[in-house]
């Protein structure tokens, strides 16, 4: 390879989720983030979408791999640790809270080995073979979240991960434009920066502002309060519970996950809880509604969250009762938005009223907006750019960001996922080999056993439901021992299936009786005669096409 840099982004690009890019020289390779995504509507039954990390698995490329920088602890940064160790047993880098997320995941694994954790606090640098790496700060929608600076034998790149430039924030919380203009004085080879928000103009609106919001609302209520907000965002849990106490009400944690990010962001003194504000959700019927204020998790319509079971009144202990006030503090992730809405119109069911981001600002993006975006590229001045983390209509109005902003067309390169840049020492970048870079869906403890084919089987199913013939024949003479029995799911009503049943039975008959002819019956044949039988008869009369599942048993 010589003096090159190659970069291939085996997620992340073309997508929303599934963040995960490589950097490799010659002698060294480090990969920065593994990320999932939330499954699409089509993926039935599917938990979560993980990268194909095949790419990785020559021998050669193995031992090469230094380990795993984290820029921060979102899910589409983080939630693919656990698989890729089962293939890749290497040191994971990252900021204290965000290994602290990664640490309490990495208890949900069985592992057979011990995984390596290195904490590097933001303004410090690490060397992993050939990259001199500094975790610069910046501001996001979780706390401890870093844009990286690598140092490699061919120049220095910024890879910005998610964030934002907001300059209200604490001082140990905003973004260091400082030491990002320090490199971009000293010469950046390219820039690859987060698109996610390209198509809002302006600047991202501030915390601050989403504090005033919330300070007007528990001013203006004297109700209940419900507010469902990400588990990650620390900063926003700690300006609810000042508010808390500031209005005299007591603070209940419902959902697994707020309790793991605030049990890490305590120990780790990045979260303060005035004292004896916190409550059991057991002792909630000893206070009046009024008097409380309740975090919970569930903003995207996770089916087993606490505000889904809320929504439908199968918490155990949080009942909605008239009046309540629930905030959905937090943005409608595309593909989750039937299932938010749902959960909307089962609170209003219920009795509740229901803020949220399309009729109230109580949520204020992580990400930066479209002049914090054109700020980034100013400040770094790269040579090249590349536009990361976001569908290709974002990435491609980034490119235009960018030309707009004076980087030659050129320059800019529009990547998807598997395609690769190289680097080589004259500062030149060219088009690389493409790698593959597939996606792995993980179904319960299944990784990867369900394909793109098993997913239309259950679309099909889904849509047409399906129709079961049993027969148990004698596999000496042929004969029928038992059946046929034709059973129905999901195809059609009961009462009506009945009269159906006499037709579909004859024609099962018919070809048994017709195979039954020759000496020797084929009960494979059998099996695909029936299906063919059914499936022609019900798409004529009918016009439906369920599936057909034929099932003879040999005795």
């Amino acid at each position: 390879m010589g003096l090159t840099l190659k970069v291939t982004p085996l997620g992340g690009l073309g997508e929303i989720g599934l963040n995960m890019m490589v950097y490799e020289t010659e002698k060294d390779i480090i990969i920065v983030d593994s990320g999932i995504m939330f499954p699409e509507d089509y993926m039935l039954g599917i938990d979560m979408v993980i990268p194909d990390i095949r790419y990785l698995y020559d021998p050669e490329k193995k031992k090469k791999i230094k380990g795993i920088v984290l820029t921060h602890g979102h899910e589409d940064h983080i939630g693919a640790i656990p698989y890729v160790l089962r293939e890749l047993n290497i040191p994971i880098f990252g900021t204290p809270f965000t290994l602290g997320i990664l640490e309490e995941k990495l208890k949900e694994h069985d592992l057979p080995f011990k995984v390596s954790l290195f904490t590097v606090k933001t303004g410090n640098s690490i060397t992993l073979g050939d990259f001199e790496i500094e975790f610069i700060r910046v501001a996001h929608s979780i706390i401890d979240g870093a844009s990286l600076a690598i140092k490699t034998p061919v120049g220095t790149i910024i890879h910005t991960g998610d964030f934002k430039l907001d300059q209200t924030l604490e001082k140990n919380a905003v973004t260091d434009i400082n030491r990002l203009a320090h490199y971009g004085d000293n010469g950046v080879l390219a820039l690859f920066s987060d698109s996610t928000n390209i198509e809002k103009e302006g600047f991202t609106i501030s915390e601050n502002d989403i504090k005033k919001t919330f300070r007007n609302i528990f001013r203006d209520n004297n109700a209940r309060i419900i507010v469902a907000l990400f588990a990650s965002n620390i900063h926003r849990i700690s300006e609810l519970l000042s508010l808390a106490a500031e209005f005299n009400k007591k603070v209940i944690f419902s959902g697994r996950s707020l309790m793991t990010y605030t049990k890490v962001a305590r120990k780790l003194g990045y979260l303060k809880i005035p004292e004896d504000i916190l409550i059991d959700e057991e002792t909630i019927g000893y206070y009046k509604p009024e008097e409380l204020l309740i975090l919970t998790t569930g903003t995207q319509g996770e089916a087993m969250s606490a505000l889904s079971r809320i929504s439908v009144d199968d918490h155990k202990y949080i009942k909605i009762k008239p009046n309540d006030l629930v905030l959905m503090s937090s943005k409608f992730i595309p593909g989750n938005e039937k299932a938010i809405s749902k959960i909307i119109n089962n609170l209003y069911k219920r009795g509740a009223e229901v803020y949220y981001e399309n009729i109230s600002e109580i949520h204020v993006s992580g990400h930066a907006s479209k002049e914090e975006l054109k700020f980034m590229i100013n400040i770094v001045k790269p040579k090249y750019f590349i536009p990361v983390h976001g569908e290709l209509k974002h990435l491609y109005q980034h490119k235009k960001l960018a030309v707009n902003s004076g980087i030659p067309s050129a320059n800019v390169f529009v990547l998807e996922n598997g395609n690769s840049l190289e680097f080589n020492g004259e500062s030149e970048c060219v088009r690389g080999a493409d790698a593959y870079a597939g996606r792995i869906f993980v179904d319960g403890k299944g990784i990867g056993d369900v394909g793109t084919h098993t997913l239309k089987e259950r679309a099909h199913l889904s849509e047409n439901g399906m129709i079961i013939v049993q027969l148990v024949v004698d596999s000496k003479t042929s004969g029928i021992i038992s059946g046929p029995d034709i059973v129905s799911k999901g195809f059609v009503f009961e009462d009506y299936f009945k009269e159906l049943n006499d037709v579909l039975y004859k024609l099962v008959m018919n070809v048994i009786e017709e195979n039954q002819k020759h000496e020797n019956v084929d009960w494979v044949k059998v099996k695909d005669d029936i299906r063919k039988a059914l499936k022609k008869y019900l798409n004529k009369t009918i016009d439906r096409h369920p599936f057909i599942f034929p099932m003879i048993t040999e005795i």
